[in-house]
């Protein structure tokens, strides 16, 4: 079976959890704070924070700009419903608007019919990794005093070109950014998520927030010369990274160079072997875009059946994945009012499918997905 992704870990990976082990500091800890301050440095950012996963993270940058009860938040339905469930969790309403079908990402020409006096955010998505165009939208949230929050789960290494230099996602262009770790994603804790941002009150407030309001973190307790009793100041999480987590990401951060160029590379060959594929639309890359190819989605011929091209991909040892979820179609918020037609993220979580793509792919491999979605093209 070629899986539909694969994480990269290796023995270094392996020795690097020893360190904790050996410490007996295995929650919270030295780990995770050389995680922060490496990622930080990698993304180039001021501030960034680890938490147990990018949910949390979504939720901490929410809960850390004011979003609440009555607020409105503008996203994406055509996302991974962590999205929408973070908006929910600080009791305000997803407002969804669709997406180009190009990239995948959030359309900012529908952005400024969406606001209302009652929205507090937005909230963006890089899709599979693929940036989305963040000038546009800063350009309408500056304009109205809203604050943007980049939901980054898929974007580790993905850049931008701003101001004539590419940068990756990360480095504060909007306000806050959130990552995931989980295995699906390029590099990984296991599970995990990291928030980065310029503003140090709202990086003291994600540090305080994931670790129950603790108003003395332990980490600086244990270090202590003279007695010290914590207080809890706010109602907090347990969001907390363990070191274990944070030894094996710092490790997979040193890989995150060689797994972006792998997977440029492999981008470019699906390219090469799928072109004459009648009717298959490819993935396009903006010119001021560098997907770090998180996952590759093509779009099916008209008349493909996604089903049965699916299910003949995987009866001759193929793995898939549906297109990206639309979570307007779920159960919290199927009988929900929305104020707009979603057409393109629709058809976009039916007629797309997402193929193999890791580290570790060979060019027979690659070439086998390529060989058996052609005939199930000609066969659906």
């Amino acid at each position: 079976m070629i899986p539909i992704t694969k994480p990269w870990l290796g023995d270094e990976e392996a020795q690097a959890v020893l360190r904790p082990l050996r410490s007996g500091w295995v929650t919270q800890g030295p780990e995770v704070a050389a995680f922060e301050a490496e990622f930080a440095t990698a993304v180039g950012a001021p501030h960034a924070c680890a938490v147990s996963s990018c949910t949390a993270a979504l939720h901490l940058a929410l809960l850390a700009i004011g979003v609440g009860p009555g607020d409105e938040v503008i996203t994406v339905s055509h996302s991974f419903i962590a999205t929408a469930n973070a908006v929910r969790y600080c009791g305000a309403t997803p407002v969804f608007v669709d997406i180009q079908p190009a990239t995948f990402n959030i359309e900012p020409a529908l952005v400024e019919a969406a606001i209302s006096e009652r929205t507090r955010c937005i909230l963006c998505v890089h899709q599979m990794g693929m940036p989305c165009d963040l000038r546009a939208l800063l350009d309408i949230a500056r304009r109205r005093s809203l604050p943007i929050v980049e939901d980054a789960a898929c974007a580790v290494g993905s850049e931008i070109l701003w101001s004539g230099r590419w940068e990756r996602l990360g480095k504060p262009h909007g306000d806050i950014a959130c990552f995931s770790f989980h295995p699906r994603k390029l590099i990984t804790t296991g599970d995990g998520g990291m928030l980065t941002t310029a503003n140090a009150d709202w990086d003291r407030k994600f540090r305080l927030l994931r670790q129950h309001g603790m108003s003395v973190p332990d980490t600086v307790r244990h270090e202590a010369r003279k007695v010290t009793v914590e207080s809890y100041v706010v109602l907090g999480y347990n969001y907390r990274m363990t070191d274990i987590q944070a030894a094996v990401g710092r490790e997979q951060l040193r890989r995150l160079p060689a797994i972006v160029s792998r997977r440029r590379d492999l981008a470019a060959r699906y390219r090469e072997l799928l072109a004459a594929v009648p009717g298959l639309g490819l993935p396009e890359e903006p010119s001021w875009a560098r997907s770090n190819w998180q996952s590759y989605c093509v779009r099916l011929p008209d008349g493909c059946d996604q089903g049965r091209v699916m299910q003949f991909l995987l009866d001759r040892g193929v793995a898939s994945r549906r297109g990206i979820m639309c979570a307007h179609r779920e159960g919290p918020y199927r009988h929900a009012a929305h104020r707009f037609p979603l057409p393109e993220s629709e058809r976009a979580q039916d007629r797309c499918i997402l193929l193999p793509l890791y580290h570790q792919m060979t060019d027979e491999e690659q070439a086998r997905v390529a060989d058996t979605l052609r005939e199930a093209c000609r066969q659906a």
